[in-house]
């Protein structure tokens, strides 16, 4: 079977409600209580994306992302109770590609859960770009600096692609945050942090970059 979203999450009136508002607005939706239930789902089905919630009753959310992301690459959505700065940064450092805090309400999260089944398909759909020594292949999800691949990970991957999408543009910090995070608040140290690391992978000298550009005040820009 296929199934545009599984959910995954211990408090089950919740998680049946939810399914059943995806599944009447075309989202066609399943549930699964704990890690166990969820990978064995997946011996028989197809998923394109997952709501997980990290209080889980056998195993913490965070080490089945961990898991999950070591098999696939579809966006995985957190949804949680816990309300701390920590817990978000974790949930999103470990593959996570956002957090959303319940109560939540069923129609931001569908409108959340379809935008990101869209980025998906256009990803599966898209073919390899190349620009200069730039390659990415957006259906393996692989980038390659003169035909050599640099594996990066998820957030580094997103972030990445779009600065290079948008390349030879001045990208504000704010829009970062808000189409790579999701989250338009988020600290400047985890910015710095994750374009420190890709420039460590993917610039011949990371302290005088090639490609990856401070535009100081403002954000960043790849120049290509």
């Amino acid at each position: 079977m296929k199934y545009n979203c599984l959910i995954v999450d211990d408090e089950l009136d919740l998680a049946s409600a939810t399914c059943e508002y995806f599944n009447l607005f075309g989202v066609n939706s399943a549930y699964v209580a704990n890690s166990e239930e969820c990978l064995r789902f997946f011996e028989k089905n197809q998923v394109q994306l997952i709501l997980l919630d990290i209080n889980l009753v056998n195993e913490s959310g965070f080490t089945l992302c961990q898991k999950l992301r070591e098999q696939m690459n579809i966006p995985i959505l957190f949804i949680s109770a816990r309300q701390s700065d920590d817990d978000v940064l974790i949930a999103l450092n470990i593959g996570g590609d956002d957090y959303i805090k319940k109560p939540y309400s069923l129609s931001v999260l569908l409108a959340k859960v379809k935008v990101n089944l869209k980025r998906y398909d256009e990803r599966l759909g898209a073919e390899k770009v190349t620009q200069g020594v730039i390659s990415i292949d957006m259906d393996a999800r692989k980038i390659y600096i003169d035909g050599a691949e640099v594996q990066l990970k998820n957030k580094e991957y997103k972030l990445f692609t779009y600065l290079f999408e948008n390349r030879n543009k001045v990208i504000t910090k704010e829009e970062l945050f808000s189409n790579v995070w999701g989250d338009a608040f988020f600290s400047d140290g985890t910015l710095n942090v994750h374009i420190s690391k890709i420039r460590e992978k993917v610039e011949r000298n990371p302290n005088n970059p090639q490609f990856i550009k401070t535009v100081w005040g403002i954000g960043y820009m790849m120049e290509l």
